[in-house]
């Protein structure tokens, strides 16, 4: 079946190009040029540089890849909040 063989990974959008696409960079060093998938499209309002997003490539073209999912930060911010309040 074709969708047996791809897989997921997270990455951050390294920086926006044009037309729809953007540079990532996984956990490993690798880049990659990716694109928003299909109805994605409606519900992104725009990636910038430092998002962190769910990505899906395919073992026959690890340069290139389909942007799923954005990926919320939310333990992130959680944690600066608390980093930045003053101590008891």
């Amino acid at each position: 079946m074709p969708g047996d063989k791809v897989f997921q990974v997270e990455g951050r959008v390294i920086e926006a190009l044009r037309n729809g696409t953007y540079r990532a960079e996984l956990a490993n060093g690798h880049r990659l040029t990716a694109f928003v998938a299909g109805r994605a499209k409606k519900n992104f309002a725009g990636l910038k540089a430092g998002d962190l997003v769910k990505l899906q490539l395919t073992p026959y073209d690890l340069s290139a890849g389909r942007i799923i999912a954005e990926v919320k930060q939310v333990i992130g911010d959680w944690l600066n909040e608390l980093s930045e309040r003053e101590p008891i």
